[in-house]
This record gives C-alpha cells, structure tokens and sequence, in this order.
C-alpha cells in the first residue's frame, strides 16, 4: 500500500460534467454534517440549560436559506405575487391546514402495503423469530455485520434493524443510559470502540440513533447513514409534529405513527436481504452526496423537459417536477430559487422502489423533505408513465387539492414524450446496466464512479466480474468507502491515493471538479494507470451532454 502524486497531465484541467448551476443543492457532505452537529448541540445546551451559546459555532453553521422553511417562504412570496409581478402563482392556504391535519392519515399510503401489526423490523435473526426471547444470547442476532436501533429520548424502543425491539428492552436501556450520562457532564457521545466493532451514536433530540458496525465504514460515514434513516423518519412525520408529539408525551410510542413504514427505512440501510440489483444502485450515491442520472441521448432528454415545462409552467404552486427511473434521475425541473437535496432525491427514489402499488394506479401521497422543510409536507402526484414504461413521474406542489390538474398534466406529458418516440429511448436506457468499460476500449480499468462536484451527479460503470457477485460487490463498497475516508479525512485529507493490492489496483483521486474511485487490473503498470485515467475522462468529457444533466431548468 502506498500513496503517490504523479501528475496527472491535463486532466486536471479536464472538468467532465461541469455547469454553472445546477438543479441540486451540492453542498460537501461532511462540511453539511459538522455543521448540523454543531447546531444540534447547541439546541441540545438551550434546552438543557436555557443559555443560547450560538456565539461559540463556527460561522456559516445556519442552515442555507434555500433550504431553510422553504415552504413558508414560498408562501411568502406568492403573497406578494398576489398584488404584483407576473400573476403566475396565488397565495395557498390549504398547506397550513395540511400541516396541522392528523399525522395517523399523512402515513396512510405507506401502512396500507406495510405489515399489518407488526412493528418489527422484517429480518430476524432465526428461522422462527417468534421463539426467540433472548436475542443478546442467540449468535445469529449477534453475528450480524450491522444493526441500527432507534429509540426516544425516554428509552421507548422505535426500530431495530434485526429482531423484535420489544425483545430487546435492557439493550435499550443502556444505550439511553450511555447517552445521559455523557450529556450529564455537558458533552455529546459519538462512538465506542471495542474489539473490532464501532458502536456509533447520532442524538437528534427527541430521537436516538445508534449503529452497531463491524464494517470498514468510518464513524462520520455511519452518522450520515443514520442521519438518512432520521431524515426517512422525518419524512413520514415531520420534524414538527414529532417534537411537538414527545412534548406532550415523553414516553410516546412512535412506532404508532411510523407502522408499515418500517420497510422504508430496511430499504434505505441496503440490508442482507437486499437483491444485487438494489445494492447496486445505492451505495455509491450515498457515499459521494450525489445523485446517479440515467443516459440519454441530449435531445431525447430536452424534449421531456420541454414536455414538463410547457404542460406545468401555468399550474400554481407547483414545486418540484421529477423523473426517474431504475433510482436514476431523468429530469428534474423546479420552482424559481427553489432547489433540492440528494438526500431529498435518496428519500423520493426510496419511497418509489419501496412501493410496488404506485405500478397499479395514480398516487396521491404526502411528502416531507427535510432538507427542504422539515416543518410541512408537499403534495406528491405519483404515476408512472405508461404500461410499456415504467419510468416515475413526480409533481410535488404545496397544495393538496390539486390531484386532477396535476393528473391531466402528466397525461398530457406521457402524450408528448409518446409522440416524440421518448417512450422507447427511455425504455432502451434502462436496459443499459452502465458504462461499458470493454467497448469504450478501456478494459483494464475494471470499475469506476465519477462525481462532477459542480451539479452533484454521478456517472458509474456497469458491474461486471469479478464485481458482478454481491458478495465481491461488497468487498469494493468496502474498499471505495475506505479511499473515500481517507480521502476527506479532516485531520490528514490528500488528495490522491494509488493503492496496490493482491487483487486489484485502486485510485482515488479528488480535485476541485471532480471525483473519482477506480479499481484496476492487478498487472496494469502505476504510469498505465494515469493514461487510463486520462483516457476515461476524456471520454467523458465527449460524452457528457448524454451522461449529465448540465441545465437548471425551471418552470
């Protein structure tokens, strides 16, 4: 193993995938979090102690505006469209109401498929979990890589990942202990770390999180993956209504709201049980704060966002136009100002890979994206395009009586793109498994990721052998999180790794554009390695009208 940094000729100025604006918010991830703990722990010293120590946090450590009570601020600004500019859009009170409505009913459209008066996670540990009453003594619970529990402030168990919460009530127990003993001398636990495996805490009062991890996944990259399953949460409730239900009742049960939604949250954390096709398409995404977009010739993918735009500019309220499909972006058009998370995106591709009866019939369903609002829902008209294309289309508004105006509107864009034959070019690109190394006449390099930092998306190749199993699948997971810590590791960060090992070559290499995690033939010679770099992006850079979306398009 060895670090090394040659110079990589052009490429460095080369910017595959770069634009000006883009539709995402592309904010460092890790720069996002530290700043989200600080804020956490200074609410947490309010509410303890009644003293504001805002003063001692970093600047910039405020949310940024354009997602910061977005809702509300739209509001905000059709009132004043109301009286002035362009008369495009009114003023909306039905989303207030919509906000105070009974929570029981924003979860119906999840706890219809879920699973009906079970609130344990579906994967347990034995054959019959039923028989199972001592699960800290049963080797198969406790031999599993991974395990993510979720618990109120109180100690009232919410979630485990494998097995009964309720079965699992002194483990709970200590984990609350551990956590009010630390915050009773003024500090916050992070992680403990014994014999091999990481016990990692994320404390979002009023909930607590916690990962038991023999992974090589870092501390920090464990927190944002349990700050996903917070947001998954947050999604079905939102944060409001969640903080204002343990005010009133400390010792609440939560899973009362969260049942049938627990399969959301599975989902998100790729378990055991995952298929390789689902394992494939998440991880990667997660690990970089980006979004994965599906190829499409550049005009294929302009006409469907000229479909959306001329059949949505004039409907009021609208905010946000997505297309997706295979957990792939294929446009997105919002809102003036307005512009959405990738953990957002993770939360829209999740419900739809989650919901087989969105195939079936037109869907109307609340939303809370966090990122966004955490305070509100949106209004989510959900429908795939047609029978013989199974992409998703979502139009997320603030209003919630607009079903059948958002109904014709998505008629008429699955007319449009029939017309235009974008049905079938759409249908061919979700054929396509990804980039194929072989005929781009790269062969050497076995697989890569590649984020273009500027619009937060991501470009990977296909998965072949010796990746193509999910068990060498997880084996590069593992090591690509590993260069990708190394890599933003606060203290020591570098920016370049070359890694020789018995299997394989890995690069991981970070510039102010871009980045990118490969693996390589074990016999391909260290100067070979960076003309095969230099070769990739610059086909990517030939390619990247079909392989991005470089446009901010709006309504």
């Amino acid at each position: 193993m060895s670090e090394q940094q040659p110079d990589m000729g052009d490429s460095d100025r080369c910017e595959p995938g770069s634009c000006q604006e883009s539709m995402l918010i592309t904010t460092d991830m890790i720069e996002e979090f530290s700043q989200e703990i600080s804020i956490s722990l200074v609410q947490e010293n309010i509410d303890k102690n009644g003293i504001d120590t805002t003063a001692n946090t970093k600047p910039g450590a405020e949310e940024n505006e354009s997602t910061k009570g977005s809702i509300t601020k739209i509001q905000d600004g059709l009132q004043v469209d109301k009286d002035g500019s362009d008369g495009t859009m009114s003023k909306s009170s039905s989303f207030s109401s919509a906000k105070s409505r009974d929570m029981t009913a924003s979860c119906t459209s999840l706890a219809d498929e879920g699973t009906s008066g079970n609130q344990a996670g579906p994967v347990q540990p034995g054959s019959d979990s039923a028989e199972i009453d001592d699960y800290l003594h049963d080797s198969t619970f406790l031999n599993k890589k991974r395990h993510v529990f979720i618990l109120s402030s109180a100690g009232k168990p919410i979630y485990s990942m494998h097995g009964n919460e309720d079965k699992l009530a002194t483990l709970f127990g200590v984990m609350q202990a551990l956590v009010s003993f630390v915050q009773s001398n003024n500090d916050s636990i992070k992680s403990i770390h014994a014999m091999g495996v990481r016990f990692v805490f994320l404390v979002k009062s009023p909930l607590i999180l916690v990962a038991i991890s023999r992974t090589t996944h870092s501390v920090q990259q464990i927190q944002l993956q349990l700050t996903d399953v917070y947001n998954q949460i947050l999604s079905t409730l939102t944060l409001s209504h969640m903080q204002k239900t343990f005010e009133r009742r400390k010792n609440f049960d939560l899973r009362r709201l969260l049942a049938g939604s627990e399969r959301l949250i599975d989902h998100l954390l790729v378990n055991d049980k995952c298929d390789h096709r689902l394992v494939s398409n998440n991880p990667f995404s997660f690990m970089t704060h980006s979004v994965r977009i599906l190829p499409l010739q550049s005009n294929v993918r302009e006409t469907i966002i000229g479909a959306i735009q001329n059949n949505c500019a004039k409907i009021k309220n609208l905010v946000f136009a997505v297309l997706i499909a295979n957990n792939k972006l294929i446009a997105l058009v919002r809102m003036k100002k307005y512009f959405i998370h990738p953990a957002d995106l993770r939360l829209i591709f999740n419900l739809i890979e989650c919901s087989e009866s969105f195939k079936s019939a037109e869907s109307w369903t609340p939303i809370c994206l966090p990122k966004f609002d955490s305070s509100g829902f949106l209004h989510a008209h959900v429908s795939y395009l047609a029978e013989d294309c199974q992409a998703c289309l979502l139009l997320l508004s603030i209003e919630r009586d607009v079903f059948f105006v958002l109904s014709e509107a998505k008629r008429k864009i699955t007319e449009k793109l029939r017309r235009s034959n974008c049905l079938e070019a759409i249908n061919e690109a979700m054929n396509n498994k990804g980039i194929k190394l072989q005929s781009i006449g790269i062969p050497e390099i076995r697989h890569f990721i590649y984020k273009s930092k500027s619009n937060a998306q991501l470009l990977c190749s296909e998965l072949t052998v010796p990746y193509s199993s999910i068990d060498q699948f997880k084996r590069l997971e593992g090591m690509y999180f590993e260069l990708h810590h190394r890599i933003h590791n606060s203290e020591r960060p570098v920016r370049l790794i070359y890694q020789l090992q018995e299997k394989e070559i890995l690069l991981a290499w970070v510039t102010q554009a871009y980045e990118l995690f490969a693996a390589f033939e074990p016999v391909v010679h260290r100067n070979d390695v960076i003309n095969l770099v230099n070769k990739l992006l610059k086909w990517i850079k030939k390619e990247e009208n079909n392989l991005f979306i470089l446009s901010a398009p709006t309504f």
